[in-house]
């Protein structure tokens, strides 16, 4: 078997440049530069993140352009097209001073930096590169695929293993937390988990027990989280102590070279979980099961989300998708270099499903004096649907 080593061939990367070029091309009016200074764009079309800026110019041209650190530069990129630089000034060499129709990846350039490059360049127009290049993201070549394979062999483990083992009574969740983080590392993990999201800070996921998992969060999702402090509101409370009866619920992406996959188990320690709970889990998983037979390449995504939704069970009639007016609009979303890529499972978004694309369906709901309930799984999309590479959805785990 090959072994896995996150770095990818010249060729390959060569062949994302190539879409990408092509993208722009294709867009209204064309193209004529493309800055991308965003780190994890860089990774993808380079294999290196470094303080920098990516430029591609419609002619083909194309450079690296590195402030720091250009040696590391060199020793992770397989591409001839990486120069050092001291400021933007030096982008001159290859860049006019009016780039034309230029391309930025605007949710990550800040205004700061666009002002530095701006004292150099007068672009025409300036334009968003964001959804193109998360589209073309969104589609995995075999080499990203199992990644995110290899990530979700070692999550499943991390849930149904390693945290059962890790639960005692009287910890705190931030004694789980720091056990689950070291456990993850010990096991492969990168060490860190990447969002899209402007400013989303989170370590590793959410977990939480009993009614923490319901304490609102500004994190774009489900489950809550009471956190450490309204300064630091990650981890868990060092006050919420593990009890008999409790829910614990972890919301956890796992990360491996690079590539994630995303993956929730409840648990109730010490006993039977409660009846309603239990009751109300199940029909997330009934949820989960009708999401993945709706998915198939061609199909919109927004069909996945309402053929999920037109059939809720009346146990999930209350508090789905978030406890009180902590409601999500979607169901699922892609997953790959960050958590919450493209694309979303929501009913707005019309863009049709794709071989090779991965996808975190995660049907959850609240509990009022319980928790939080529910299931997520990753499944890589193929012609003949969704194959889950998280180990697939379980009932409350007892422990």
């Amino acid at each position: 078997m090959k072994k896995l080593t996150g770095r990818f061939s010249k060729e390959r990367f060569e062949k994302r440049i190539a879409r990408l070029e092509r993208a722009l091309h294709d867009q209204p009016d064309g193209f004529d530069t493309a800055l991308i200074a965003g780190r994890i764009n860089q990774y993808y079309l380079t294999g290196t993140m470094q303080d920098g800026v990516f430029v591609l110019r419609s002619d083909g041209s194309r450079r690296l352009f590195v402030r720091k650190s250009l040696e590391r530069a060199g020793m992770e990129s397989p591409l001839d097209c990486i120069v050092g630089m001291a400021t933007h000034r030096d982008m001159l060499s290859v860049l006019p001073e009016d780039p034309g129709r230029t391309f930025v990846d605007a949710e990550v350039l800040p205004l700061a930096m666009l002002e530095r490059i701006r004292k150099h360049f007068k672009p025409r127009e300036l334009l968003p590169l964001d959804r193109i290049l998360s589209g073309l993201r969104a589609v995995k070549d075999p080499d990203e695929i199992a990644l995110i394979e290899e990530s979700g062999l070692r999550h499943r483990d991390l849930l149904e293993r390693a945290i059962p083992s890790l639960l005692r009574e009287g910890m705190s969740e931030a004694d789980l937390y720091a056990d689950v983080y070291a456990a993850m590392v010990k096991g492969g993990h990168h060490g860190l988990t990447r969002f899209s999201m402007f400013q989303a800070e989170m370590v590793v996921g959410q977990i939480a027990f009993g009614e923490n998992s319901l304490y609102p969060t500004n994190f774009d999702g489900p489950d809550g989280s009471r956190g450490l402090h309204p300064a630091a509101p990650v981890l868990g409370s060092r006050d919420r102590l593990l009890k008999r009866g409790d829910i614990v619920f972890a919301d956890v992406g796992y990360g491996f070279l690079g590539y994630h996959s995303d993956k929730t188990q409840a648990y109730c320690f010490g006993a039977e979980p409660p009846a309603r709970a239990a009751e109300i889990h199940e029909a997330c998983r009934e949820v989960l099961r009708t999401s993945v037979g709706l998915i198939k390449p061609g199909v919109p995504a927004a069909e996945v989300y309402d053929g999920a939704l037109s059939g809720l069970p009346g146990s999930l009639s209350k508090h789905f998708m978030g406890y009180g007016d902590s409601g999500v609009k979607f169901l699922g979303h892609g997953i790959g270099l960050q958590i919450d890529e493209q694309p979303v499972i929501m009913a707005s978004n019309r863009t049709p499903l794709v071989e090779g694309m991965v996808i975190a369906l995660e049907p959850k709901c609240g509990v009022e004096g319980i928790g939080m309930v529910g299931v997520e799984e990753s499944y890589v999309i193929e012609a003949s649907g969704a194959r889950c590479v998280t180990g697939g959805d379980k009932p409350i785990m007892r422990v």
